[in-house]
């Protein structure tokens, strides 16, 4: 896939054409590139446990997290609704010197570990399957592809590309490398592993692991390693059922044109169908890897079935 960078209007339309999934499973479709992650995939990804390791790939909900308000995205704030104090003083009004606890969050759902859902970006007014946005994702939520529908389907092959080992320096990418096919095929080789139909592809870049040290920064909106505009075609033609990234945007920023704002994004979810993570957190999982040689494992991942939601926090478990 090429692009014209003085063109990101042209080169996201030749893409989106290029790319497209329409029609490809129906015309009612809600799961895209889920689709090709069915049964036999499952079967085969549940042989790779071995050892009975497992891994949270999940960042921290809490207000120590990355947002800084953009689009009305901020960290997550936690409360309590019942505590020890309360039933302690006798507060509760619970028989036989019962107590409790209860508690509330409010956060945005994209502010942390997160999917992407097939209703959050839209290309011209079209969303997924060449449905209009319009009347596919209004004020009562997405009407038609809400994240609940995927919430039984994302367990299966996950596959860790740890590009920011293999091709960065000391583990890291720096911001506004644009990870390319030949990057992702690269780290793959050189890991012993395979890409393919119905995967769950998870890219390490480095970047968490560089704003935990340095701290925060712009790592929510700012400049930052990721994947290259060019890798469409390769997202298009692996048939991998979703992909996942430890920074903020998934592709990089700032982006290989010369104006233009997350165009991967505009081929990728209403064009491909395909499920995109972001913010994970890579680094246990990477170091284990990196220590035993195996690249693939089972992941779970299941959004939660929020009725009408465009994306969903998410505690993704790897098991080794």
């Amino acid at each position: 896939m090429t692009l014209d960078r003085h063109d990101p209007e042209g080169s996201i339309a030749r893409a989106a054409r290029a790319c497209s999934n329409w029609g490809r499973w129906g015309e009612d479709d809600v799961l895209g590139t889920l689709n090709f992650l069915d049964g036999s995939k499952r079967r085969e990804a549940a042989a790779l446990i071995r050892r009975g390791v497992s891994f949270s790939l999940a960042q921290s909900f809490d207000m120590d997290g990355p947002q800084k308000g953009w689009r009305r995205r901020t960290n997550p704030v936690h409360t309590m609704l019942d505590t020890g104090t309360d039933a302690a003083l006798g507060l509760q009004g619970f028989p036989h010197g019962l107590g409790g606890a209860d508690d509330v969050i409010a956060m945005p759902l994209q502010c942390s570990t997160q999917w992407d859902g097939l209703g959050h970006i839209f290309d011209h007014g079209k969303a997924w399957n060449g449905r209009d946005a319009a009347t596919t994702v209004t004020s009562e939520g997405d009407l038609v592809t809400g994240i609940e529908h995927m919430a039984p389907h994302v367990a299966g092959r996950g596959v860790l590309l740890d590009v920011g080992r293999t091709i960065g320096e000391e583990g890291e990418l720096p911001d506004g490398f644009a990870i390319t096919e030949e990057h992702l095929t690269a780290t793959a080789v050189a890991q012993g592993v395979t890409v393919g139909r119905g995967d769950i592809v998870l890219v390490r870049t480095g970047q968490l692991a560089r704003a935990r040290r340095d701290g925060w920064g712009d790592y929510a909106g700012g400049p930052a390693p990721g994947l290259s505009f060019t890798t469409a075609g390769w997202l298009h033609g692996t048939e991998i059922a979703a992909i996942a990234t430890d920074t903020w945007g998934f592709e990089v920023r700032p982006n290989e044109f010369d104006i233009a704002f997350q165009p991967l994004h505009q081929v990728a979810i209403p064009n491909i169908g395909l499920l995109i993570g972001e913010m994970w957190d890579l680094e246990a999982l990477a170091e284990d890897c990196a220590a035993d040689g195996a690249y693939a494992f089972w992941l779970t991942a299941a959004p939660l079935p929020i009725t009408g939601a465009v994306g969903s926090p998410v505690n993704p478990i790897a098991v080794k």
